[in-house]
Order: C-alpha cells, then structure tokens, then sequence
C-alpha cells in the first residue's frame, strides 16, 4: 500500500475508536442517570404526593371560580333584564307622546312624486294653450 493510504486507514481508525469510547461513556452517563439515588427515590415520592395535593388544590379552585362566575354572571342577567323592562316603559311612553305618523317614509316619496307629475302635466298643459294645433311634419 501507497503511504497515502496508510494515513487515511489509520486517521479513520483512530475517529472510529474515539467515537465508540464516546458512546460508551454517554452510555454509562444515562445509566447512571435514570437510576435513582436512596435518598433521591424518597424525594420522588414526596414530590408526586406534592403534585397529586397540587392538582386537587388547582380543581378546587377551578371548581370556586366557576361557580364565582356564574354568579356574577347571573346578577348581570338580572340587571340588564330590569335595564331591558325600564327601556321598553321608556320607549312606549315616548311612542304615546309622539303623535302617530299618517304615512310612511316611503308613501311619502310617492305623494311627492305624484304631485310633481301633476305639476309637470298642469305646466304642460297651461303652455301650450287651450287649443288644439294640427301638427304636421313639414317636408
């Protein structure tokens, strides 16, 4: 073999070596993690018997703000009913004082547009006299 070769066998040996002892070591790291200390076991314990309190605090409290917002929310219903009855007294008594309107907006719009079609027809009329012309085209 070349001199060439050799160097590129034995660099990618020695990355291949280094790389598996590095395995191993993360391999003992995790090991050693995952399994528990005596005295870390009892404070894992405790801490699920700290989080299982923790949770039946948090639905309890839950539980009080609903019940805190239905409340409220059903004294806010009556007063916007009180609101809703005093508006509608409000309302009818401004309706009596006011006198009924005899048409619509929109009949209105078609008596104005009639009396300027009578207006028009009257104008028409009056211009052009009470006679009658024979009117012819002339050639």
């Amino acid at each position: 073999m070349r001199p060439r070769q050799w160097c590129v066998l034995a660099v990618a040996l020695t990355v291949s070596a280094i790389s598996v002892e590095i395995r191993a070591d993360d391999t003992n790291d995790a090991v050693s993690q995952t399994l528990p200390l005596p005295s870390t076991a009892s404070q894992l314990t405790d801490l699920r018997q700290r989080l299982a309190d923790s949770e039946k605090q948090r639905e309890a409290l839950t539980l009080q703000l609903q019940n805190a917002d239905t409340e409220r929310e059903s004294i806010l219903v009556g007063r916007l009913r009180q609101e809703n009855q005093r508006l509608k007294l409000q309302l009818k008594e401004a309706q009596s004082v006011m006198p009924a309107r005899v048409l619509t907006e929109q009949q209105q719009w078609f008596v104005t547009g009639g009396g300027v079609a009578m207006i028009a027809l009257l104008c028409g009329i009056f211009a052009s006299g009470w006679r009658r012309q024979r009117r012819q085209w002339l050639n």
